[in-house]
C-alpha cells in the first residue's frame, strides 16, 4: 500500500477501509499480463475482486472452467473480451466490449479470451470462500478434460498446474508475465 493510502481506524472486531492504486495490489500468477487481487489487498472477505490486464488472445484466468457454487461478473474497461458460455462443442460466444458487463451464474462453463487489442477487465465473484474452479480444458498429454492440481513455486510467483488424470504439467501461471 502506498504511503498515502487511507486505512481508517481499526478496533477489535472492526475492519477499516482501505484505499490503494490497482497496481499496488498483489499481482497473482495467471495466464494474463497481470491479475491484480484487489480483494486480498483491501481485506475483502465476502467477494473476490480482481483486475486483469491481458494481451490479445490471453485466457482470463485460465481456459474452460466453471465454479460450482460461485457466481461471477466481468466488466470490460478497455478492449474486448470474447467469452464462450457452455460446454465445448455447444458453447455460445458472447463479445463483451468497453463499458459492458457479463454475468456468469454458478455451474456455468465458460472460457474468456482477450480481444485483438487486449483488454482490461474487472472480475468480481461471490461467495469468496467457494470460488474453487473446475478446469475442463483437455490435457495435451492424455487428452482428458479433467480438473487441475497445482503447486506453488518461486515464492508464490508461479503456479504449476497438473492434469488430475495423468499428472502431466498442463499450465504454468506466472505473476506479472508482461
Amino acid at each position: 500500500m502506498s504511503e498515502d493510502a487511507d486505512t481508517g481506524s481499526e478496533s477489535e472486531g472492526e475492519r477499516s477501509y482501505r484505499h490503494l492504486r490497482v497496481e499496488e495490489a498483489p499481482d497473482a500468477p495467471s495466464l494474463t499480463d497481470h491479475k491484480y487481487e484487489l480483494d486480498e489487498a483491501v481485506g475483502a472477505r465476502e467477494f473476490g475482486f480482481n483486475v486483469y490486464v491481458a494481451s490479445a488472445g490471453q485466457l482470463l484466468p485460465w481456459g474452460r472452467h466453471h465454479h460450482p457454487e460461485h457466481e461471477e461478473a466481468f466488466y470490460v474497461m478497455e478492449g474486448a473480451l470474447t467469452v464462450e458460455i457452455g460446454p465445448e462443442g455447444a458453447a455460445e460466444t458472447v463479445r463483451v466490449g468497453p463499458d459492458e458487463a457479463l454475468f456468469v451464474p454458478p455451474g456455468t462453463v465458460n472460457r474468456a479470451v482477450a480481444g485483438a487489442d487486449g483488454t482490461r477487465v474487472i472480475a468480481v465473484g461471490a461467495p469468496k470462500d467457494s470460488d474453487g474452479a473446475v478446469v475442463e480444458e483437455p490435457c495435451a498429454a492424455c487428452g482428458e478434460s479433467t480438473g487441475r492440481e497445482y503447486e506453488v513455486e518461486a515464492g508464490g510467483d508461479v503456479y504449476v498446474l497438473y492434469c488430475a488424470a495423468c499428472g502431466a504439467e498442463a499450465d504454468r501461471l506466472v505473476a506479472g508475465a508482461e
